[in-house]
């Protein structure tokens, strides 16, 4: 076995030692920014099947003879994504986790019009108000919805949020599941290389994990 399906092993043998809900075995998004296809080749002819990246251009240079070698494969779109890259991410991405803003969602409708393809998408939430951060404010977050949905139709599946880095995280991914189930969405993006625990035992429905697969990046 190749180290980086080894290391996804461990992860999925440490998730398994919890009793999930019969509706929540987290799914592991590889996060495979910075890695060469060389990297994640060993992961894909494993069979493991849901990858992420982090920008929109070093997709475009790995993704597209993957994906049609591999067309089960699934990749999501993490970053941020401004309005003028949405016409290229449309062709090579499946899911998007970082909508924040209504230009964006906009025009990710015309590009779903023109592509007849519809991405799964979550909002982004700044679970900690930190102004650095992006994130839809949990107060405007319902009106922000309901627009994504009615006048748009997006398929807005759940919510992501990235919890302020000096503090413990559960309280953050308590809140996100709360603010969620208010809504009714069942998808949660949550949890990352440090934390995946404690957002799978919180009720993430897909964890975002990087360098405990592929190793550190440069």
């Amino acid at each position: 076995m190749h180290k980086i399906t080894d290391n996804l092993e461990g992860i999925k043998n440490k998730l398994k030692q919890f009793k999930f809900d019969i509706n929540q075995n987290p799914k592991i998004i590889a996060v495979s920014k910075t890695f060469s296809v060389d990297s994640i080749l060993p992961l894909v002819e494993y069979g493991h099947d849901h990858f992420g990246e982090n920008k929109v251009q070093e997709a475009l240079e790995k993704w597209p003879k993957i994906k049609e070698d591999y067309p089960n494969l699934k990749l999501h779109m993490l970053g941020k994504i401004q309005s003028n890259k949405v016409k290229f991410l449309l062709p090579v991405f499946d899911y998007l986790h970082s909508l924040d803003n209504i230009k964006v969602a906009q025009k990710i409708s015309l590009e779903e019009k023109k592509n007849n393809k519809k991405l799964k998408i979550f909002i982004q939430i700044n679970i900690g108000n930190e102004p650095q951060k992006s994130g839809i404010n949990i107060e405007d977050l319902e009106k922000f919805y309901l627009t994504c949905i009615k006048e748009f139709n997006l398929n807005i599946i759940g919510l992501m949020c990235l919890p302020p880095s000096s503090s413990d995280p559960k309280e953050y991914f308590i809140l996100l599941k709360k603010i969620s189930d208010k809504l009714n969405l069942k998808e949660l993006s949550m949890g990352m290389s440090n934390d995946y625990l404690d957002a799978a035992k919180c009720g993430a429905t897909y964890l975002r994990i990087g360098s405990k697969i592929f190793g550190e990046r440069d």
